[in-house]
């Protein structure tokens, strides 16, 4: 099967609007079940793949996710690009709510994760090349894609990875703002080294939900709320279907 793209739907991403001749796929891995069924399906008359990571009644915590199945999934489907989409906070002063961004590094503070194919026993150690986390390939295509849509996107970006499921501490954001993160987010990692590691292009798309702990730097930090993130997330996640339409074209 050719899949033209795949897309990972984080955090009030569940599935994805206007897809043509839909159907579900479950998909049987060596490392066990995927989040969900894939649901497949054409847009603009390419085949999209389209895999909510928590699940579809975002059941699976940020630390339980089966990436490894889930990134196997979509390259036996036959994809060879993967766009994620990551619900994240911002950190720098241009990474505000509703702000979408391409982040282009990443820095890992997960632990007890799988995080490697290599983790099997009776798998090869391979030993990826990961100085630029996210394909230079995919990320340009996609800030050209959000110009043509005329989708503001910030392009550039380290995306700092969590455990989860809390959010962070106000001095966790500080360290991780003097490590030189700039946005901060949970699914990031292994997704991406996962994906490297079967030789996908892989890019992120992040959408800031809010503001993490203690910023922005210098104003009166807000107090994180809840419902708050989710009208942000409503509302930047409205801009992806367009960008992706034009990712597409």
């Amino acid at each position: 099967m050719q899949i033209d793209l795949a897309i990972v739907g984080g955090t009030g991403l569940y599935n994805f609007p206007g897809l043509a001749k839909v159907e579900k796929r479950v998909v049987q891995t060596p490392y066990g079940p995927a989040s969900d069924a894939i649901t497949l399906g054409e847009l603009g008359g390419k085949q999209v793949a389209f895999l909510a990571r928590h699940a579809s009644g975002h059941s699976i915590p940020p630390h339980r996710i089966n990436y490894r199945a889930n990134v196997w999934a979509l390259h036996s489907l036959g994809a060879s690009r993967v766009l994620g989409v990551n619900a994240v906070g911002g950190i720098r002063a241009d990474m505000a709510p509703r702000v979408l961004a391409v982040p282009d590094q990443v820095i890992d503070y997960t632990h007890g994760r799988i995080t490697s194919f290599c983790d099997d026993g009776a798998a090869r150690v391979e030993h990826i090349d990961f100085t630029e986390p996210y394909s230079a390939r995919l990320r340009s295509e996609v800030l050209a894609a959000a110009g043509r849509a005329g989708i503001a996107v910030v392009d550039g970006g380290c995306y700092g990875a969590t455990q989860g499921p809390r959010l962070e501490t106000r001095a966790e954001i500080a360290r991780m703002r003097s490590d030189g993160c700039d946005l901060v987010g949970m699914t990031g990692m292994p997704e991406a080294a996962l994906a490297r590691e079967l030789k996908l292009d892989y890019a992120c798309l992040a959408v800031v939900a809010n503001w993490a702990a203690g910023c922005p730097q210098g104003d009166a930090a807000p107090e994180i709320s809840l419902p708050e993130i989710f009208a942000h997330l409503e509302a930047a996640t409205a801009k992806i279907p367009p960008v992706i339409a034009s990712l597409l074209a």
